[in-house]
């Protein structure tokens, strides 16, 4: 296998607290022999566990990047048994465009797995991980939300495994967040993400949407906060835990009916708030036409019963765009929000 060209600052086996770079090699018309330079926060102190944390996978997602500088500036190695990795831009592209997708190459890093290392830039981030990051760890929390186009209600996530042990760890750790609900998740392109790379590799990985609108509030920053340190917690890197313990309601995603996409483009009017059950053949959405007056709106009903876990952002929606989630409920015990 071809080495990376990705080269770092720090030592992983140091102990103590680093703050550097991934230094990616990219030439561009204003930097002929430039890189890329990812930021990364190292903290180790004797034996333990190692945690990869992770934001930015998508660059319009700010929960994670906020929270995860802020761990940067306040956590010290006396207060950790083991190792923590932290990353708040995998794709420093994407975070600096304030885009889902890399400006250089339109790479979705979440799509990008395994990688390539000498492919785009966006694959060759992925490989770095695949093959360097992801062994090195042996739990991983990457944080998202919905971005620009999406919101969702407060979440941990996690996804059915063929190694039974391995899920049952991985609920339990997404539980350990503290979020209000935690979902097994059913994703459309499950095969190239960064969950399934480390999934594949045997760690216990836990995923989050924290609402979303490409933006951030004093809520769901409080929410990626506590959730981080309840993480540390639970792998036994610290022994702390922010929010004590909460009731999460557990929801799955069982089939492709959890997904409600437009088929028309227009104007969306969403017929239901975000957490409200519903049952199938109501009406969700309508979508009107702006090229005309007096067109009757397209009607768009739940394929199932459950609860609404995310929904289109914009008010304008285009062919192929998610308008809804529906979420079944799994158990019924509701958490205190």
């Amino acid at each position: 296998m071809q080495a990376t060209t990705i080269s770092t600052t720090i030592d992983f086996n140091q102990e103590g607290k680093q703050h550097g770079f991934l230094k990616l090699p990219h030439s561009s018309d204003n930097s002929a022999w430039g890189c890329i330079m990812i930021p990364i926060c190292v903290i180790k102190h004797g034996r333990g566990a190692t945690a990869l944390l992770t934001g930015g996978n998508h660059g319009d997602e700010y929960e994670g990047i906020t929270a995860l500088h802020k761990l940067a500036n306040h956590l010290h190695a006396n207060q950790i048994a083991g190792r923590v990795i932290i990353i708040p831009a995998m794709n420093y592209p994407a975070v600096m465009n304030a885009s889902r997708t890399s400006p250089i190459d339109n790479g979705n890093l979440n799509r990008a797995f395994p990688g390539n290392p000498i492919g785009t830039v966006t694959e060759r981030i992925a490989d770095y991980f695949q093959r360097y990051l992801i062994p090195m760890c042996d739990y991983a929390l990457d944080i998202h939300s919905g971005g620009k186009s999406l919101e969702f209600i407060p979440l941990a996530a996690v996804h059915r495994l063929k190694d039974q042990s391995l899920e049952a760890s991985c609920i339990s750790a997404a539980k350990s967040f503290g979020a209000p609900n935690t979902l097994l998740m059913l994703d459309l392109e499950a095969h190239a993400l960064y969950d399934t790379a480390v999934e594949s590799q045997g760690k216990i990985f836990v995923s989050t949407e924290l609402f979303g609108g490409g933006t951030s509030t004093p809520v769901s920053i409080a929410f990626a906060d506590a959730g981080i340190r309840n993480f540390l917690n639970f792998a036994g890197i610290m022994n702390t835990t922010e929010t004590g313990s909460k009731p999460s309601r557990m929801l799955e995603m069982p089939d492709l009916n959890c997904y409600v996409q437009s088929e028309h483009k227009g104007l969306l009017e969403m017929c239901v708030n975000l957490n409200d059950q519903v049952h199938q053949g109501d009406l969700l959405a309508r979508v009107y036409t702006l090229e005309r007056t007096g067109a009757s709106p397209a009607l768009y009903y739940a394929k199932r019963s459950g609860i609404v876990a995310a929904r289109h952002f914009p008010a304008l929606i285009n062919m192929g765009d998610t308008m809804a989630v529906i979420a079944a409920i799994v158990d019924e015990q509701l958490p205190n929000q």
